[in-house]
């Protein structure tokens, strides 16, 4: 392959997309003198970039007017300001993934990906692999920008979370060890089908070569169906099935109480695989592990009193990630609702025997009584604040009625959507239910 640098440079270069991404490869690309446009479809985002950046109507778009255009992920090419410009160039989009592995050919890289679990598994990794004194890096959608870090060698591993939106417009990036945790439908208003879903996930695994490692879930029905593509040869890395099963023993050592949801079993089953090819000691990881204090909106617990279990579980945009905590949890007041996920179903059947009563908030509310129905016991709320009240008086009576000090509850705020309708994000969900649950606790009990 020519020179890299050569590559990029004094080539005609359009950043769509406008947040720390893009900004970070503005900052990169500028370094090898490439010639650089950028756009954005926000008008707020726009007015951050400087004039001589900015796409504007006096630089005609025409087709070929650009040698390459990186795409942010947020951006659908299908609908979106410049989609017939994209159209037209679809050779020509890349993302910053691919400029950064352009670039650092000889960097160890971890991807990881999946429906759910990833920002917990790339953290989880990070620590482990401080704590067994590699020099790290987490980037992607849970850390910075990866065309911002600088002063890799051969000995950095760094972690990438990758999403289904990057890897659907990825050409180049190859991870040396990358897993799929899991997939269940998520994102088809974006992908269509479950099928380009998938394939965008897959993705990930394509790209490498056959000296390269492959994670794959062996409990998880989707993953195991790619697993059967090895034996076609469409995949050419090394191939590790993920049984958490088969690491029963190891995850018995593991006394930090937040991972030992059904979930968190799942993501400690990869950490220690991946972790293991790299000949890492069991007690280095053991240790990292029981160090990890979780991250926030995700199965984060709130403290209250002895006999209620509050669960800030804001990050559950869909139904299998809500039903991670519906299986770890006994007695649930559970708070559910938000923007539902196209083709999203919910199984309860061998779950609704742990939850007590669902409050339902959000616009949605038809699809969630449908789904709810004649399943579990539940009730509309509409907002936020409604179901924090409704479920502390609910709470309350029932605690008069069973008085037993053995029986604890489980408020269980776990949406299993997304959060639009209502709020900016998941976090500024989880966040505002932290804000009630707090400003009620001295109302409990």
């Amino acid at each position: 392959m020519r020179n890299l640098k050569l590559k990029f440079a004094k080539k005609k270069i359009l950043i769509y997309g406008f947040a720390k991404s893009g900004l970070a490869t503005l900052k990169f690309l500028k370094k090898i003198k490439s010639e650089i446009y950028c756009w954005d479809d926000n008008f707020l985002v726009r007015k951050n970039i400087k004039k001589k950046y900015l796409l504007n109507s006096k630089k005609k778009i025409i087709n070929n007017f650009f040698d390459f255009i990186v795409i942010s992920p947020g951006i659908n090419i299908r609908q979106c300001y410049l989609k017939d410009l994209l159209a037209k160039n679809k050779a020509k989009i890349i993302t910053d993934l691919d400029i950064f592995y352009n670039f650092n050919k000889n960097s160890q890289i971890i991807s990881i990906t999946g429906t759910n679990g990833k920002s917990t598994t790339c953290k989880l990794l990070e620590l482990v692999f401080k704590n067994a004194g590699y020099n790290t890096h987490l980037v992607g959608n849970i850390g910075k920008p990866i065309l911002s870090l600088k002063k890799l060698n051969k000995k950095t591993v760094i972690i990438v979370e990758v999403s289904s939106y990057q890897l659907e417009y990825t050409r180049h990036f190859k991870s040396n060890h990358a897993a799929i945790l899991n997939i269940s439908p998520d994102h088809i208003e974006r992908h269509k089908t479950m099928a380009n879903y998938i394939n965008a996930k897959k993705k990930i695994l394509k790209l490498q070569s056959f000296k390269d490692h492959s994670y794959l879930n062996l409990n998880n029905k989707f993953t195991k169906k790619i697993i059967d593509n090895f034996k076609k040869k469409q995949f050419f890395s090394k191939l590790h099935k993920v049984n958490r099963y088969k690491v029963k023993k190891t995850l018995k050592k593991i006394k930090n109480k937040y991972l030992l949801s059904q979930g968190n079993l799942e993501n400690i089953s990869f950490v220690l695989r991946i972790a293991s090819n790299y000949k890492i000691r069991l007690d280095i990881i053991l240790q990292a592990l029981n160090k990890f204090k979780g991250l926030p909106h995700r199965q984060e617990r709130l403290s209250l009193n002895n006999k209620i279990i509050c669960i800030n579980d804001s990050k559950a945009t869909n139904f299998e990630s809500s039903l991670q905590s519906l299986k770890s949890y006994k007695n649930i007041l559970w708070i559910v609702g938000g923007i539902p996920k196209k083709g999203d179903k919910f199984f309860l059947s061998k779950f609704k025997k742990n939850i007590i009563k669902a409050y339902i908030i959000g616009k949605s509310t038809l699809f969630f009584k449908k789904q709810l129905r004649k399943k579990i016991n539940f009730v509309v709320v509409n907002n936020l604040k409604n179901a924090v009240l409704k479920v502390i008086k609910d709470s309350r009576q029932i605690n008069s009625i069973n008085n037993s000090t053995k029986n604890k509850y489980t408020i269980l705020f776990s949406p299993a959507a997304a959060s639009f309708d209502q709020f900016l994000n998941f976090e500024d969900r989880g966040k505002k239910f932290k804000e009630l649950i707090y400003r009620a606790k001295s109302n409990i009990y």
